[in-house]
Order: structure tokens, then sequence, then C-alpha cells
């Protein structure tokens, strides 16, 4: 049982129950579970897929339910709070997986953002948004969940050519007709993984017992709420 947490589209929740033969339970916030739907019955996958529509804070699974936990291009939104990994861990079984691949850093900015990806590209985009300081390097993603005793065997990396196929991907939905908004493949030319690139962090579930601390019956649970 795998999750596939932040599943857009549910391509990589299709991916991985036609390549690898597991049950995905495909969560997202953005994407209507009906159309996410309509794209696994198109691939034939009704049995081992099931849309979910849920926030990452309020998962609606019972604790060790899952084998493994996924999320490409997502964790980023919601993982980078020091309390959230303790949260997700609850949801693996003793020794199951967790794997995430963020957009990131190749190295820290702790001198500003370098001026190209805050320059206009010639579609007139410009690349960097308030919301780009959630790109972390490997080592911050590396030290943030080192910090969580619920998992163990911590290891990030930061992919080699990360960058190229990500401007590879922006430029095959411009030339596809396929983009939602302004191509960034410019600015990840000019950046030529300097600065920009794919994190991934994988980690094993430990035995040690995680609370969930965005429960809003924790108060009474613990017996403070009275």
């Amino acid at each position: 049982r795998v999750l596939d947490l932040g599943c857009g589209k549910a391509m990589t929740s299709i991916f991985l129950a036609r390549e690898f033969g597991v049950r995905v339970w495909a969560v997202d916030l953005w994407m209507s579970p009906d159309n996410n739907w309509r794209r696994v019955q198109e691939a034939g996958l009704e049995g081992p897929i099931c849309p979910v529509l849920a926030e990452a804070h309020a998962l609606p699974f019972a604790q060790g339910f899952f084998d493994a936990v996924v999320s490409v291009d997502a964790y980023h939104y919601f993982g980078t709070d020091e309390l959230y990994l303790h949260y997700l861990s609850r949801l693996v079984r003793p020794g199951g997986q967790i794997g995430v691949v963020v957009p990131g850093l190749a190295q820290p900015i702790d001198a500003g953002v370098p001026a190209h990806l805050l320059q206009p590209q010639s579609n007139g985009k410009v690349f960097w948004e308030d919301e780009c300081h959630s790109f972390k390097t490997a080592d911050w993603w590396r030290a943030l969940w080192n910090r969580c005793s619920k998992v163990e065997g911590v290891s990030a990396d930061l992919q080699p050519d990360g960058w190229r196929h990500w401007r590879d991907f922006e430029r095959a939905l411009e030339a596809a007709g396929k983009a939602t908004f302004p191509s960034d493949a410019e600015a990840l030319e000019k950046d030529a993984g300097r600065t920009l690139g794919f994190v991934r962090v994988v980690a094993r579930r430990t035995e040690a017992e995680a609370v969930n601390l965005y429960d809003s019956g924790i108060g009474k649970a613990v017996g403070i709420d009275r």
C-alpha cells in the first residue's frame, strides 16, 4: 500500500501501479478526485488506485496503514514544517519507506537570490516568486529529517542533471501546447544547475511512537482541555 502524497494529475500513481503492481492512494488537495479517477479509468487501473481529496495535515488514514509514502514535486509545500515528518510517519508501518523529490537548491543562497532568477524572461515571467523560498538544499533536508526520531537511514542528495530534466519538461509542455503557466525553461537554462535542481530524500520508519499534533482533539485526549 503506497501513499502518493500531492499526486497532482495522478500520473505518478498510474506509473507506480502499472510498473510495480502496488496499490496506490492518490492524494491531492488541488486536483479533483473525479478527474483523477477518469484518468485512472482511462489507464485501466481502477483496481489498484484510489483518488482522494485531502489536505496534507489532515490525511484520513489509519496509523501504520502504508508500506511506503512517495511525494514528487509537492512535499516542499508542507514538509518544511519541523513537525510534519513526525505527523506523516504515523501513517507508515515500522520498516516502511518514505521518499520525496522536490525542487531544491544546489547550494545555499544566503547572499541573496541570483540576479538571473529575478530578471524577466523573454516571455515576461520572472522565475523567482515568494513560494520559491521553500526550495532548500539536500543538506537542509537531511538535517531536518535527522531531527525526527520516527525515521532512520536518512539519505538526501541533489539529483544529477535534475535541472536539465526540469528544463526539458518545461520545453516539452510548451511544444505540446499544454503549458498552464508561462515556461521557466529560459531561466533554468541560464542557471544551468548552479542554483536550481531536484533534491531526493529517503528514510525508513522506526518503531518510535508518533503523535498527531495537528489533531484538534488532542487537548481532550491528553486531559488538558476540560
